[in-house]
């Protein structure tokens, strides 16, 4: 199996990045997409969800 070696700044650059998405969701995935054995993209998709009480003007974030 052939591996391409992602270098310490690299992997720094993306493990930092998924640490400040994580941080700033509430709800939500943050996804690593891998091509070749190396990191290429993160995408962060976030959630908006409403309370089920009567009161439906109360929204968590």
């Amino acid at each position: 199996m052939n591996r391409t070696a992602t270098s310490p700044s690299d992997t720094q650059s993306w493990q930092h990045l998924v640490i400040e998405k994580v941080a700033s969701l509430r709800f939500g995935v943050v996804q690593i997409v891998v091509h070749n054995g190396k990191v290429t993209q993160v995408e962060c998709t976030e959630k908006t969800r409403f309370d089920d009480s009567a009161d439906t003007r109360r929204v968590s974030r």
